[in-house]
């Protein structure tokens, strides 16, 4: 009985061996073709000048057709019969789509963000209170990286229906800072000081209008200046900071008083 069985092994190993080769070679080809398929698309695309947004999520939907035209390519090597692998893959298609509705939403929600381009890669958003430069849009998350190098994997699906606020989108973004003087203090001088700070940095710009500086409120303390300046996007932050230093200096010297909290405090001697 053990000589039929080791005959039948045999026999059956004489007769899927090659076929099992086969298969194995086919996925070895699939996996060889899926980089130099990738290396070369990559290649096309930043010569294409395609948005970088675009390169990633691509490259993920194209390296899994191959490797599914692969898996197939290999089944049917091994003779399983086409409607089988079809009907199979139905049946698969359909389970997983029940099971991973979640990850097709999104894929959904990638296409929706390569095609809709509320950003794209090196830009600084925030997103569901995530703030950081996006640096990549894979087949499920977007993948952005936050100002203390901590990467945050957002899911696209969440991505998509989530508000977006795009920082870098514009070339130029608008600086408005309140700045806080006493009430004794002048303040004509003070609205010139600021005014000279101001033209005193190359980073400030005449366009898309000129800088605005005006009275906004008289509070309870002080004398509220109101200033908005237009800047180019990525000087944002370093002319925000150049402002506070210098305005501060300034007012220092031409005795402007930059007020604070006071408490009075009243002894009574009984």
């Amino acid at each position: 009985m053990s000589e039929k069985l080791l005959e039948k092994m045999l026999a059956w190993l004489e007769h899927m061996g090659p076929l099992f080769l086969e298969a194995a070679v086919i996925l070895l080809v699939g996996k060889i073709t899926a980089k130099l398929v990738l290396k070369i698309m990559a290649r096309g695309l930043k010569n294409k000048h395609i948005d970088n947004t675009a390169h990633t999520f691509m490259m993920s939907i194209v390296k899994t057709l191959i490797y599914i035209f692969a898996i197939i390519m290999a089944l049917s090597a091994l003779n399983v019969p086409m409607s089988s692998i079809v009907a199979t893959v139905g049946a698969a298609g359909l389970t997983l789509g029940l099971a991973l509705q979640g990850s097709l939403s999104n894929v959904a929600g990638g296409f929706v963000i390569l095609f809709s381009k509320p950003f794209q890669c090196g830009d600084y958003v925030a997103i569901n209170n995530n703030e950081g430069y996006v640096t990549a849009i894979s087949i499920l998350y977007t993948r952005i990286l936050t100002i203390d190098n901590k990467a945050v994997f957002i899911p696209n699906g969440t991505v998509s229906s989530s508000t977006i606020t795009n920082f870098t989108k514009e070339k130029h973004r608008r600086l408005e800072l309140t700045f806080s003087i006493s009430y004794p203090s002048d303040f004509d001088r003070a609205c010139e000081v600021i005014k000279q700070v101001i033209e005193s940095s190359p980073l400030s710009l005449d366009t898309p209008a000129k800088p605005l500086i005006v009275m906004s409120d008289h509070a309870d303390s002080a004398i509220k200046i109101l200033t908005r300046t237009w800047v180019k996007t990525e000087d944002y932050w370093d002319f925000r900071y150049y402002m506070f230093e210098h305005v501060k200096k300034e007012f220092d010297k031409n005795g402007i008083e930059i007020p604070y909290n006071h408490v009075d405090v009243t002894l009574i001697n009984k």
